[in-house]
């Protein structure tokens, strides 16, 4: 795979973490219940859960602030923007990872808009690390 070809799937991969921790952002203070797929009250529980934030801070926010870091990684040329980018897609896979595990095992409910950050910032995390390896 060519680099061209891992910096475009990293840049698409990045607009749509963007889109889910900006739209959970935007539930969070607009204080909404996120549209979720089948019901059963996962999402409002996770979002309504004490681990829903960290420090004070939601960790929606957290994810987007994280996500906008690995754009502006995209600036930085050479190797040093890519590793920068693949620190932090590690970084923000990880987090996630505990948040899933969270939901899982202490929340016990499934917040369908976690799960796919969880899917895209790990895709995202593999593809920025190919892309530092290189």
């Amino acid at each position: 795979m060519s680099d061209r070809t891992l910096a475009l799937a990293a840049g698409a991969l990045t607009v749509l973490g963007i889109g889910i921790a900006g739209y959970l952002t935007w539930v969070h203070y607009a204080e909404l219940s996120p549209v979720c797929v089948g019901g059963g009250g996962g999402c409002e529980r996770v979002q309504n859960s004490e681990y829903a934030e960290l420090a004070g801070v939601p960790v929606a926010v957290i994810g987007l602030l994280g996500y906008l870091a690995i754009a502006a990684s995209f600036a930085i040329r050479g190797s040093n923007g890519r590793l920068a980018g693949a620190f932090l897609g590690l970084v923000g896979a990880g987090f996630s990872a505990y948040l899933t595990y969270l939901e899982l095992f202490v929340i016990d409910a499934i917040c369908q808009w976690c799960v796919a950050n969880f899917a895209v910032i790990t895709a995202l995390a593999v593809v920025l690390f190919v892309r530092a390896a290189r």
